[in-house]
């Protein structure tokens, strides 16, 4: 299991964005790096967690929560295959495409080792947004990533970190919850009755989904 590319984005003005300045850093490019990655603080007050790294809609993105976003380059490959296009690592907007790793299969709480000293915690799947849809230019395409379920991984940053590309990537820790990153993302789009199940994960879910699914078992119980 490796980085195999670190992805950076930049501010570009786009018409697709219902960001008020109009901006996205969406499309990230590989860097060779070192790149930093610490805690970037709260949401809406910390943007992402890579030194660098653009995020303009920090209403939606950033945050200690989603300070880092990773997508595995098989699924990357598999979308390629479905929609016949070439799909360039970083243009899902992630800033570090893996192999070799299933992350949408990872389990909310895991805990992965990047470099010799990122420590990085799951916490949730990514919720496609019109910007996703505009950038990659494919009609339906929030639609047809949710039915999908190949979410990505939203991670924290546990312990601050150099990462280049090529890194080795270690899991660490896996919980025995079985809450995984497909399932949080289905829990909060499609099949919302999977909410209280989100609970088992406890308080490594990230905020809104912790809060969704406490207030749906509460909603059942009244």
């Amino acid at each position: 299991m490796k980085l195999l590319s670190l992805n950076l984005g930049r501010p570009q003005p786009v018409p697709y964005t219902d960001q008020p300045q109009g901006v996205t850093g969406i499309d990230k490019k590989p860097v060779d790096g070192p790149v930093r990655v610490t805690a970037p603080g709260p949401k809406g007050v910390g943007a992402g967690g890579l030194a660098g790294d653009a995020v303009c809609d920090m209403r939606h993105h950033g945050g200690d929560d989603q300070a880092v976003y990773a997508y595995a380059r098989e699924d990357l490959d598999d979308w390629e295959r479905e929609l016949g296009r070439s799909l360039a690592n970083g243009c899902f907007g992630e800033n570090l495409t893996t192999d070799g790793l299933d992350v949408s299969g990872a389990l909310i709480g895991e805990r992965w080792r990047v470099g010799s000293e990122l420590v990085l915690e799951v916490t949730s799947g990514r919720i496609p947004c019109r910007t996703f849809q505009g950038h990659l230019g494919e009609r339906g395409w929030v639609k047809r990533f949710t039915q999908k379920g190949a979410t990505g991984a939203y991670l924290r940053v546990i312990a601050p970190g150099e990462i280049r590309a090529g890194d080795p990537i270690e899991v660490m820790h896996r919980p025995d919850h079985g809450v995984t990153v497909a399932m949080q993302f289905r829990a909060v789009t499609t099949e919302r009755q999977l909410l209280p199940q989100l609970l088992a994960a406890g308080e490594a879910l990230n905020r809104e989904s912790l809060a969704a699914a406490r207030a749906y078992l509460s909603r059942q119980g009244s």
